[in-house]
């Protein structure tokens, strides 16, 4: 590839990829909690009970049900992000995009069921991650000499993650220990434009659809100490998916350019959890308190974008009286994402750079912060909805890209998002 050549496409993708991914989640790319009282309560769920809803958040939770109950809802995910691509000397002008996937529906459905004093049964079906963006329409209102305007290269990207899983808790005394099998489904697609230096053309990237499926499981459990106190503690496994085709091709041309070390493997695993917590309730009044620990460090796929293990701590309050309750939380993950300098990455500048560029604009997993609102309404004792509005605030991030400077005339990316979302759901026991 000839040098000015090479120099117009680094420039243009450096121009075009801004963005290129939106995560639809919040401590990584997973949702802080699923479930509208969780969610309105700061994500807690470890050590506080929300009946069939807590299958997912801690299945040890579920003992706290009589009968049968039924939840099904949704939260519908508003994100906004731009990028700036801050260039070096005032090489070109900065234009920051924003993508157009700005809502998402994420659905849930959780059902438990006591079988006796001792034994508890539950389903369920959630959307708990993932992540993507809609660059399809953008266009730049400049463009280097003879190169495309279209903005971000087009790029359209879109994960899915859904999980089934059955608990079951068994329960004696104050005390329960639960399990549950996880079933679970993901889709990953990846397209965009990129100009080919060799014919002058324009080429579409992409492989398509890919699907798969992978198992996981989930152990938790609970004390009672019948004074208001409640503990909890729990672990999800890291579950391993293989979307074919999708991560190598997206990555093959910026190996070409040297912008990146080699393809990437086309396996994205969802990271272990292991966390704990805490809830003490008095008169109408709920405090709870959860930590958690997503280990993507260790996660094949992450671990190759120098992904952190993230700590994630939440706080909620819940006050009930009569048929309503009313929520408060606030939630904070440190962010999974860090800057790659050349301390850290031992492979050079060049991966330095590659890394933080596609963190930055493709992984974008930096949100930390959010604060959270949430109620419940009971019409009556089989029946009721509740309602949560989670806010995370904005958040920018500049990270360096020095290898970029000489061939792209870029120094380094500033990106900024923030997010909002609402929950609802409905609940039915009988």
């Amino acid at each position: 590839m000839k040098t000015s050549t090479f120099k117009k496409l680094g420039t243009g993708i450096a121009l075009s990829l801004v963005t290129s991914t939106m995560l639809h989640a919040t401590n990584g790319d997973t949702l802080i909690a699923v479930g509208a009282k969780a969610r309105g309560m700061g994500g807690t769920g470890i050590a506080v009970s929300h009946g069939a809803e807590s299958t997912i958040s801690n299945p040890a939770m579920i003992s706290t049900v009589e009968g049968t109950e039924i939840s099904f809802g949704g939260t519908i995910f508003m994100p906004t992000i731009k990028t700036t691509i801050n260039p070096a000397g005032g090489a070109f002008p900065s234009q920051p995009l924003t993508s157009d996937a700005d809502m998402n529906m994420i659905p849930e459905v959780s059902i438990a069921h006591k079988i006796n004093e001792n034994w508890y049964i539950g389903i369920g079906m959630w959307g708990t991650a993932g992540m993507g963006t809609d660059y399809s329409k953008a266009e730049m209102s400049f463009s280097p000499t003879s190169y495309p305007k279209f903005g971000n290269l087009n790029m359209v990207t879109n994960l899915q993650l859904m999980q089934f899983a059955v608990p079951v808790a068994y329960k004696t005394g104050g005390f329960t220990i639960a399990a549950a099998p996880v079933l679970q489904y993901g889709n990953l697609d990846i397209n965009y434009k990129l100009p080919n230096s060799q014919t002058g053309s324009i080429d579409n990237v992409g492989a398509g659809l890919a699907q798969d499926f992978g198992f996981g499981w989930t152990a938790g459990l609970s004390y009672d100490f019948s004074n208001g106190l409640v503990i909890g503690a729990v672990y999800k496994s890291s579950i391993e998916m293989t979307y074919i085709n999708q991560l190598s091709s997206a990555t093959a041309p910026f190996v070409a350019m040297g912008a990146f070390p080699a393809p990437m493997a086309d396996t994205l695993e969802q990271p272990a959890e292991i966390g704990a917590g805490i809830s003490y309730t008095f008169g109408g009044h709920t405090l709870a308190f959860d930590y958690k620990k997503i280990k993507w460090a260790s996660a094949t796929g992450y671990q190759d974008f120098q992904w952190e293990d993230q700590n994630v701590y939440a706080v909620g309050y819940q006050y009930t009286q009569d048929n309503w309750a009313i929520r408060l939380g606030y939630n904070y993950g440190s962010s999974a994402v860090v800057e790659q300098t050349g301390a850290t990455t031992p492979q050079g500048i060049g991966a330095q750079s590659a890394i933080n560029f596609f963190n930055l604009l493709g992984f974008p997993a930096t949100q930390e912060q959010h604060v959270t609102l949430g109620g419940t309404y009971e019409f009556s004792q089989t029946f009721s909805v509740d309602l949560a509005y989670v806010y995370g605030t904005n958040n920018e991030q500049t990270y360096g890209i020095p290898a970029f400077t000489q061939s792209f005339g870029t120094d380094s990316i500033t990106t900024e998002h923030k997010e909002s979302s609402l929950s609802f759901q409905l609940t039915y026991r009988f």
